[in-house]
């Protein structure tokens, strides 16, 4: 159960460059361009721009392209310069931007979905376009013929998409809150797991390939860290935010993972550190330290001449305790709760100073963020909002 965070003030911070606003409507998806001073959006007002930094400073559109229909997501390639735009009808528009980015050429597309595309993801080694869809489909499709390779069907309509080209393994997370992996073939896929732990649905996945870990964010505010390469089913909770987490985005050099949430929230994790997975709660009738009954056990109320006590659970430890037994709380960083959470007496008791250390920090973007990108070449971060507007940001002061 979350509180309110209280972070503390931060002597360092990320610092905003640049903003770039002249939207009719949200930003779907914005992508920083590497090793130029450009972005790339798309919007629900139906447009493709292309922004570069002019010499004043402010960026200006060098490529205005308006589509038949709104732009809900988009994946670009800078080594192939390509971008493929999913759409508001299911279709999949790719172009081929010029070098100087000043010119866009249509390539191809894809009629791909019957509803609106919810994410694309070019896979340059494979030459394959991977998109989900709110028609609960996953499709694969070669992007050198344009044929559809394969599709998979999903429990609810998916809202998060990675993939691992060494293992051919894509990570599906959807809106039930279930993360699927699937093993992808050239013609066919075959399903390898599912996962849940989240109680809302998933909204963002980001897959490390070096340390082979996936994280996922939801709208339960919580992220967690599923240990794909350990094998043994390791996933670390990391609590952190107020609302929906909106994107992830992971700084491999630093092993920091960039977190954004729907109230402006930017969390920045140390994920240098040995983290604790937290515990199962357990089940129980009565007060795991006091043996008074909870509410519901009837006989021993009866039998002790007491009152029923409501059941709460000692975040540390997971036994169920009474609010009397549980009347302290304390943040437990190693276990992902930044932000003070309910413990029993003698878990409070056990945490040090030193087991309090914070490992992560906090910010505020100023706006209610609906997608974020990071560019770890110029360690820039960009946010878009339901302000319908980018924010560009220098991350060097926080993620290094």
């Amino acid at each position: 159960m979350a509180s309110d965070i209280q972070p503390q003030p931060q002597a360092r911070k990320p610092c905003l460059l640049s903003k770039i606003e002249a939207f009719q409507e949200v930003v779907s998806t914005a992508v920083i361009i590497p090793k130029e001073d450009g972005v790339i959006s798309v919007s629900e007002d139906r447009t493709i721009r292309v922004w570069l930094k002019r010499d004043s400073g402010q960026y200006w559109p060098s490529v205005y392209h308006t589509m038949p229909s709104s732009c809900s997501c988009m994946s670009f390639n800078p080594e192939t310069r390509r971008l493929s735009v999913g759409m508001d009808t299911g279709t999949i528009c790719e172009f081929v931007l010029a070098e100087d980015y000043n010119k866009m050429t249509p390539a191809r597309t894809y009629q791909a979905h019957q509803g609106r595309v919810t994410v694309v993801l070019f896979v340059l080694e494979m030459e394959w376009l991977l998109s989900t869809s709110q028609d609960k489909n996953f499709t694969w499709h070669c992007s050198e013929s344009g044929q559809q390779l394969g599709t998979y069907r999903t429990s609810a309509w998916v809202s998060g998409l990675q993939f691992d080209v060494e293992t051919r393994h894509a990570f599906v997370g959807d809106q039930s809150g279930q993360v699927t992996i699937l093993k992808l073939e050239q013609d066919s896929c075959s399903l390898v797991t599912t996962f849940k732990g989240h109680t809302g649905n998933v909204t963002a996945l980001c897959w490390d390939p070096v340390q082979r870990v996936l994280f996922s964010g939801s709208s339960d505010h919580s992220i967690i860290m599923w240990d794909i390469g350990g094998r043994k089913g390791t996933a670390i909770e990391l609590q952190g935010h107020n609302e929906k987490v909106q994107g992830l985005c992971y700084a491999s050099h630093t092993r920091q993972l960039i977190s954004c949430s729907a109230d402006g929230g930017i969390v920045i994790w140390n994920m240098d550190v040995t983290r604790q997975e937290t515990p199962e709660w357990l089940d129980s009738d009565s007060c795991q330290k006091c043996e008074q009954p909870f509410f519901w056990n009837f006989k021993q109320m009866w039998d002790s001449k007491k009152i029923g006590l409501r059941q709460h659970h000692c975040r540390k430890c997971g036994q169920a305790v009474c609010g009397k037994c549980s009347s302290k709380r304390s943040t437990i960083p190693l276990m992902g709760f930044e932000f003070e959470v309910r413990v029993c007496d003698s878990c409070y008791e056990s945490i040090s100073d030193e087991d309090r250390a914070p490992t992560a920090t906090f910010h505020d973007s100023k706006h209610s963020v609906l997608h974020m990108h990071y560019e770890p070449t110029a360690g820039n971060l960009l946010t878009s909002g339901t302000d319908k507007v980018i924010k560009l940001w220098d991350m060097t002061p926080v993620v290094s």
